[in-house]
């Protein structure tokens, strides 16, 4: 059974804690914490805690993100937190000095955090923690702080640098290093061959009554969903298991399929790749590309195409040449007509596909003829006769 594990603003959150317990001397040299996962609750390792002087602290946690396949496996999470006197000033006055440590800004805040080595910015020079990793360390530190304390956390990912080189964070305006995404504190598995048959159980059950259904690719393609009024009771999560869930549906009797997902994902089915993953296969731009020769024979928007860094590029740069629309119109189709000979051949079943491409923002960007009919069908009112 695939394994599920945590992500990484649950360590930095689970590293501020034990720093912080420490420099309290409310608990001495903690070796766990227990973390308030909005709403779970959890136990978290703690590898080392220490004093570096009268005033802060400093701890260090490991990332364990489960079976997935996550390239932060086992890299160390660092908290250096610094406990203060609460002090307000106006910008007038300057800011105030805390025993030997000048801030740039009034101390009028229980909770102040900070991005450190290896944490990314974001294009407006924040650091990269984002709502949930906020969420979770005001939730496990506001309580602990002292009515006259102020207390400042800084993340520290020592490899942080060197990592993100390894993603496209930096086309998605992160720079700089790794940043606390996520909406979960659980890392589910989703990458795990033992998870597909998750998803087939509960393609099962909802078939059964909605025989129309809504394939979401990832919790981006969820949101769209909501955002479009889509029934919750038809929507059946896939992970990267497109090929297998689609002749799923067919050999279940189900009579439409609408595919929603970020196009960087779906277009891949355009080139006949079922399994989505980027560790098996990943030609999207080449995908694009050669879509981009058959609809516009425009050899110079292909090579712009095949230069840019990511899906989302390929998409902007297709936007500056005005050609966009046609392109991801035209892909939309190819993965409906594709997906349908995928199900005609290994489920002999006929199955109605619809397809909807949006980009990282969750914008529409090309549907087929199809997904309008079957989005409609999907929020008609219901007949009250």
């Amino acid at each position: 059974m695939a394994r599920s594990g945590y992500t990484l603003p649950v360590f930095a959150a689970a590293a501020a804690k034990a720093a912080l317990l420490h420099r309290l001397g409310v608990v001495r040299s903690p070796t766990a914490v227990m973390l308030d996962l909005l709403p779970e609750q959890t136990e978290i390792a703690v590898e080392q805690v220490a004093c570096l002087d009268a005033h802060s602290a400093l701890a260090v946690t490991r990332s364990d993100p489960g079976d997935n396949l996550d390239l932060t496996r086992d890299t160390p999470i660092w908290a250096w937190v610094h406990v203060g006197d609460r002090t307000v000033c106006s910008e007038e006055n300057g800011a105030p000095s805390l025993e030997g440590h000048h801030f740039a800004r009034a101390l009028a805040e229980p909770l102040i955090l900070q991005g450190g080595e290896g944490l990314g910015t974001t294009a407006t020079g924040d650091p990269a923690i984002y709502r949930y990793a906020q969420r979770l360390l005001e939730a496990n530190l506001l309580p602990l702080i002292p009515p006259d304390k102020t207390v400042t956390v800084t993340i520290i990912l020592p490899e942080g640098r060197q990592l993100a080189q390894r993603t496209s964070n930096a086309a998605f305006g992160v720079l700089e290093g790794l940043s606390l995404l996520g909406t979960s504190g659980i890392s589910q598995p989703l990458s795990a061959a033992d998870h597909l048959e998750e998803f087939r159980t509960d393609l099962q059950a909802k078939v059964v009554t909605n025989p129309d259904l809504i394939f979401c690719i990832g919790s981006n393609g969820r949101q769209v969903a909501q955002r479009l009024g889509l029934p919750t009771t038809a929507i059946v999560q896939t992970g990267n298991w497109l090929g297998a869930l689609l002749v799923e549906a067919g050999l279940r009797g189900a009579t439409s399929v609408l595919l929603l997902g970020y196009q960087g994902k779906l277009v891949k089915l355009a080139g006949g790749i079922f399994n989505t993953s980027s560790h098996l296969a990943d030609a999207k731009r080449e995908i694009i590309s050669a879509r981009v020769i058959q609809e516009t024979q425009r050899l110079d928007a292909a090579q712009a195409v095949l230069a840019a860094p990511t899906a989302d590029a390929a998409y902007q740069a297709l936007a500056a040449l005005g050609l966009a629309t046609p392109v991801f119109t035209a892909l939309a189709q190819c993965v409906s007509d594709q997906s349908t000979r995928y199900v005609q051949k290994y489920a002999a079943a006929a199955l109605t596909v619809g397809t909807l491409l949006f980009d990282r923002q969750g914008e529409v960007i090309g549907e087929d003829a199809i997904a309008p009919r079957l989005i409609a069908l999907h929020t008609a009112p219901s007949d009250p006769t």
